[in-house]
């Protein structure tokens, strides 16, 4: 869906904003197939459908004496397996001084080890055909490989290597300075990064949240060995750790080589206390009027995870949607923002954004327009929709967005790295996982009233964060804006 975010591309490479799809672990969801699905004449799944989810496979859990978890879901028909680390540490777990170093040290984790030179490190993964790879999140960082499901002995041996014997040598580091400079560079260049980098910083002022995930050049310049091995020491405890893997793997034997490779870490004190960041209403406008297109992000304070009402929420960001005009139809989609949008010629793009973390979240919308003398009425669109939302939802529209929302998050798990990622995830974040049938049961339940009542309480007239970039001059007043949060619009 549009605010799935993507996945690293190589190794090395950073996911340099969370992902926008975490997924509720309720306690209150549905215990039976039953419970899960819709009933009545407006029954939105067949039976064929809701039988399909059923017989998913189911996701094995066990946790070792230290505290690191294993799960898996383990599917026969693969041949391939995706196996890896999902780590309860990213960049929120940093200071203004030291902001970088997760990002930092999964650059470094591929550059030797005290049993592997970074060569052999690459030609045993050739050697099998894998594929080695990491991101670092705001709150996640992630090692992963996928493999054919008879090496998968091979790549927890190397996870473990890395996780725990990277040498950190100086002269590496000195190196991976200048590759992580020009990364920086290069995210530069991708505005809607920027946007959302600023979006962040802009609404939790003042705390961890709002930093950026590969810091600032004064870091990246000055980060030293000490601060990555004591990030390691603080961070990259079992306990806050999950192996997850899914496809053509065994549970009991990664088990057991969860407990040869990672058995002897010692346990940690979990997480530490994280105060929940204050949300700022703010804007922030970065003018360069010789840029070709204006870039807005207009946000509110969205939920958690595990709040009752993320999946309200998530029904509401679909309900927005997303459109960008290179692929026409905007007249006949059910987005109305996409067709006021369209009408008017306010924006070349937009999504609609959920975001969640641990203990807060953003819920909003990013455009793109090269129609810069018409930003106050693109706002203006955007607040209008989020006033409807609070007012007028029809059955009719719910009805769509709950079914492309279910598809959206299925088609997102299409093949073995997904799935384990969805595992790992929702074992950091929640302790458990849930089945596709029972996300599929807990967005049903989401009614026109729901979300209208979570709009009202989230998103109409709340403190707004707007942040623009490139020609933005013709942005309005931020007073005038949050004064015009009941605008009567075309």
């Amino acid at each position: 869906m549009s605010a799935l975010l993507r996945s690293a591309a190589n190794v090395g490479k950073s996911v340099v904003r969370s992902r926008a799809y975490q997924t509720l672990a309720a306690g209150s969801g549905p215990t039976t197939l039953a419970e899960a699905g819709p009933s009545g004449s407006n029954a939105s799944i067949s039976s064929t459908y809701r039988k399909s989810l059923g017989n998913i496979p189911a996701t094995r859990v066990t946790t070792l004496s230290n505290g690191l978890r294993v799960a898996t879901e383990t599917n026969p028909n693969y041949q391939t397996a995706t196996v890896g680390v999902w780590i309860d540490a990213g960049s929120r777990f940093e200071t203004e001084s030291n902001n970088g170093t997760a990002h930092f040290l999964e650059h470094m984790a591929f550059k030797g080890t005290k049993s592997r030179t970074q060569t052999d490190l690459e030609k045993q993964i050739e050697n099998i055909g894998g594929h080695l790879n990491a991101y670092t999140s705001r709150e996640q960082t992630v090692y992963y490989a996928k493999t054919l499901s008879s090496d998968v002995g091979t790549a927890v041996d190397i996870l473990s290597d890395i996780l725990q014997g990277s040498t950190l040598n100086e002269q590496a580091i000195e190196r991976e300075r200048e590759t992580i400079l020009r990364e920086a560079e290069e995210v530069d260049k991708n505005k809607e990064e920027v946007v959302f980098d600023h979006l962040h910083a802009s609404a939790f002022q003042g705390s961890s949240l709002g930093l950026t995930i590969l810091g600032s050049q004064k870091n990246i310049e000055t980060i030293t060995r000490d601060d990555l091995t004591e990030y390691i020491q603080s961070n990259y405890t079992p306990d806050r750790m999950v192996l997850s893997a899914a496809g053509g793997v065994d549970h009991d034997a990664l088990v057991k080589l969860a407990e040869q490779h990672f058995g002897k870490l010692n346990p940690g004190n979990g997480r530490k206390a994280i105060k929940k960041p204050k949300f700022v209403g703010s804007d922030l406008r970065a003018r360069f009027d010789d840029h070709p297109t204006a870039h807005v992000a207009l946000a509110v304070e969205g939920a958690s995870w595990t709040s009752p009402d993320y999946w309200a929420l998530l029904v509401a960001q679909s309900i927005v949607g997303s459109w960008d005009r290179s692929l026409g139809a905007a007249p006949h989609v059910s987005s109305r923002l996409a067709q006021t949008l369209y009408k008017h010629n306010l924006a070349n793009s937009f999504m609609s954004f959920n975001t969640s973390y641990t203990d807060t979240g953003l819920f909003g919308v990013y455009a793109v327009s090269e129609n810069e003398m018409n930003l106050g009425s693109l706002v203006n669109a955007i607040q209008y929709e989020w006033h409807r939302l609070a007012t007028n939802v029809s059955e009719g529209e719910l009805f769509r967005a709950k079914n492309q929302l279910k598809t959206s998050l299925l088609l997102a798990l299409d093949g073995t790295t997904p799935v384990a990622e969805d595992i790992g995830r929702q074992m950091l974040t929640y302790g458990k996982r849930l089945t596709p049938w029972e996300i599929d049961g807990l967005i049903e339940k989401v009614s026109v009233a729901d979300v209208m009542r979570v709009a009202g309480e989230y998103i109409y007239d709340r403190e707004v964060v707007l942040v623009g970039y490139g020609p933005v001059e013709a942005l309005p007043d931020y007073n005038r804006m949050r004064s015009n949060m009941s605008p009567i619009y075309y």
